[in-house]
Order: C-alpha cells, then structure tokens, then sequence
C-alpha cells in the first residue's frame, strides 16, 4: 500500500462559540470542545485512510484557555503516525477573537482512530510520511504514545 504525506490530510475545521454551547459563565461547555476535536480528528483520519473511521480512544484533552462566546474555535489536525489499521491523529485547539483578531492555543489532544469497511470490520491504512522535522518528531513520540495506550489497555483488563 502506497503511503501518503501528512500534509495530504492535514485538516482544519472552524466554529463559532454560541451561546447554546456554553456554560454560566459564557464560556464553551468542555464536552462541546471534546465533540470538536473528535469531529477534526476524524477528517484527518477519513482523508488519510480515505474510509470511515471509528475514535478508539483519546488520550487526553488539556483545556489551557477558555472559549468564550462569539469567539471562533479553530480546530487544526493531522495524522501522526499508522499502525495498520489505527492511527495516531493530533488535533490543536485555537480560539480567535473575532473583534480583535487575536488568536491562542486553548487545547490539544491526541487521538486514535480505526479505518473501517461497510461491514464493520478495520481494514489497513496507508502508512503516513512525514516530510518535516515537526512531522518526524510527531511520528517517533506517536509510537512511544501507543506503547503507553496499549500498556494502559493490558493493566486495565486485570
């Protein structure tokens, strides 16, 4: 199977903060961000593996800012590595102030997810190739991430 380069998937979502999606205080609910970054993991995925794709797990979500109303959530993701039929997909959360133009890193997360056919069942994935420092970077620590996961999935059985 032929590989493809991660700058063929790399994909960007955006979304206004409304106020239906938002706490008390005006700010993004946690569980909406956690939507979107699953729904930006998953075009990555899909435009990789060029299938449906399936979250398998996520392996954390930092909140480093609040979202607040009006504001635009920019959700930038990428495949990191392939492991056969899963992959690695790093998703990056931007809040922009429409009004000012400034813009922040709120949140990041690191997801897996699994090719499917229409029947249910994982199928491979083309391998990733990663062509910058960055992307290389993100490739090595991906599988030390995995080793972690799977470790974690084995102590969790017991």
């Amino acid at each position: 199977m032929e590989g493809r380069y991660v700058r063929e998937s790399a994909s960007e979502y955006a979304e206004l903060a409304l106020p239906n999606d938002t706490n008390a205080l005006g700010t993004l609910l946690g569980g909406k961000v956690m939507h979107l970054v699953d729904l930006a993991g998953a075009l990555a995925a899909m435009r990789h593996a060029r299938a449906v794709v399936v979250t398998a797990s996520i392996d954390y979500l930092t909140f480093l800012h609040p979202v607040r109303v009006g504001q635009l959530v920019i959700l930038r993701s990428s495949v990191n590595r392939v492991f056969r039929t899963s992959m690695e997909v790093g998703v990056k959360v931007f809040v922009e102030d429409l009004l000012t133009g400034e813009t922040s890193h709120t949140s990041s997360a690191y997801l897996t997810f699994v090719a499917i056919d229409e029947h249910g069942n994982s199928v491979p994935a083309p391998p990733v190739i990663p062509e910058t420092e960055e992307e290389k970077r993100r490739y090595d620590d991906a599988a030390r991430r995995r080793a972690e996961r799977l470790a974690l999935k084995e102590r969790s059985r017991r």
